[in-house]
């Protein structure tokens, strides 16, 4: 139900924009003050960590009020708009935006790497870094407000995280701020000598936090600022390094049969369903087997529980044309055919291509799937792409020769390969677990019938 303000006055509002996003950076306005807009028609651009989005007008009339402006962050929920359906713009249209109660923070300032020195009391220096020494993840938004504001690391690590895994949140941070007057004062580390005892055990020390390297420009160097998402893949896979063991297996599959079959069938399929068979929604379906084999890859880990998804929702990596990343989900893809994974597949690749890619295709993915093959590499060692424990990267195929056992005895022989390299968390997943997983991949690929019927 939408709210009214007044009879013919409409407030359009940030809507939920997928689970897990509070919130979202308006990137552009579509329609100026005094515009008519349309039912339905894109009225503002905005950005979450997950994807961008073009959010439509809940109702026809003219827009009188913006409450927030680019590059400002909004919650869900948060009044951004108002349109007067009377087709009246009013004396709103002059109005000053109404502020807001929480300070507003541009995106560049977001996604500013915090890499100066906070001063303590006692004269030394601290740097914010993205995980803290308790091994706590901060958010570019919760450094930027900390650099901002003094707030030192030991000061951070003191405040309490209502976030995921204790996490602190914008929200926390801003909280411990208004009453950071009335908190006991953070004591500067004082200096004493104290007699050392005896050690009863093994002390294993404390890694130090991770600083990033000075860097030191030459002659001729261009500095050039990463986009948004860019900083948004760099803070994640940084992250996903620090939270999961990683461990990589690879296994090497025959894939001769399935290039032979799709050579067959490729222009029948075309003309039957109007589109192409790519090698992907095969390497796919053999993957839901492999994974309904072994379900303890489709996991998460919360603290020290483990999660077991009962979905088997695959992510594909596909490239966008800025030349980013994004990781678009096929949801239930055990419970779909190759022809209905062919179809996922394409279509998801290309809302990708065309940045039509919405919130909840990118949302709910348990196990992801990357093709390093595209580039022509035969083999990778890819990050695991949080929460998950597992991701598998599909090498590029090649004619190799190969030793051919038959009844008659072995031969040398010409057959198409590709490398199937699986990281996993070693948290959770161990060598047994993630070797047994990959090699059945390759399995059923071994084993796919030639004479398939589509």
């Amino acid at each position: 139900m939408i709210p009214l303000i007044a009879m013919a006055q409409i407030e359009i509002r940030l809507p939920k924009m997928g689970e897990s996003v509070t919130e979202a950076t308006i990137t552009n306005w579509l329609k100026e003050i005094g515009d008519s807009v349309n039912m339905d028609e894109p009225l503002v651009e905005v950005a979450t960590d997950k994807v961008d989005n073009e959010l439509p007008s809940e109702a026809a009339g003219v827009l009188i009020k913006r409450l927030f402006e680019k590059d400002q962050v909004v919650q869900v929920g948060d009044v951004i708009a108002i349109i007067s359906t009377d087709g009246d713009s009013g004396s709103a249209a002059t109005e000053p935006a109404k502020e807001v109660s929480t300070p507003s923070v541009s995106a560049e300032e977001i996604m500013k790497t915090v890499d100066s020195a906070v001063t303590f009391a006692n004269g030394t220096s601290d740097i914010i870094e993205k995980n803290g020494p308790s091994g706590k993840f901060y958010s570019p938004l919760v450094r930027s407000i900390a650099e901002k504001e003094n707030i030192s690391m030991s000061e951070l690590e003191l405040i309490s995280g209502t976030g995921q895994d204790s996490r602190v949140t914008k929200k926390d941070i801003l909280d411990y701020l208004q009453n950071r007057g009335n908190n006991v004062a953070v004591a500067a580390p004082v200096k004493t000598e104290v007699s050392t005892p005896v050690k009863t055990q093994l002390e294993i020390p404390t890694p130090a936090a991770h600083k990033a390297p000075v860097i030191t420009l030459n002659d001729g160097d261009e500095i050039v600022e990463m986009d948004r998402m860019r900083k948004l893949i760099s803070d994640h896979m940084v992250m996903s390094v620090h939270t999961s063991a990683h461990v990589t297996s690879y296994v090497e599959a025959d894939v001769t049969n399935i290039v032979n079959w799709r050579n067959k069938i490729k222009n029948e399929f075309q003309k039957r369903e109007g589109e192409s068979i790519t090698f992907t929604p095969i390497f796919m379906e053999a993957i839901a087997k492999a994974i309904k084999d072994f379900p303890l890859i489709n996991v998460s880990v919360s603290g020290t529980n483990i999660i077991i998804r009962k979905d088997i929702n695959l992510g594909m990596a596909a490239a966008l044309p800025s030349g980013n990343l994004i990781v678009p989900v096929i949801k239930n893809a055990d419970r779909l055919n190759l022809i209905g994974l062919t179809k996922e597949v394409n279509a998801l690749a290309n809302k990708a291509r065309a940045n039509k890619l919405k919130p909840e295709d990118i949302q709910g993915g348990t196990y992801t799937v990357t093709n390093v093959g595209t580039f022509g590499n035969i083999m990778g060692t890819p990050i695991i792409n949080q929460p998950q424990v597992a991701i598998l990267a599909l090498g590029a195929i090649r004619k190799v020769p190969a030793v051919i056992e038959t009844p008659e005895g072995d031969f040398i022989g010409i057959r198409q390969k590709m490398f199937l390299s699986h990281s996993y968390d070693h948290r959770v997943v161990d060598g047994a677990l993630g070797g047994k997983f990959v090699r059945r991949v390759a399995d059923y690929l071994e084993q796919f019938d030639i004479n398939r019927e589509l």
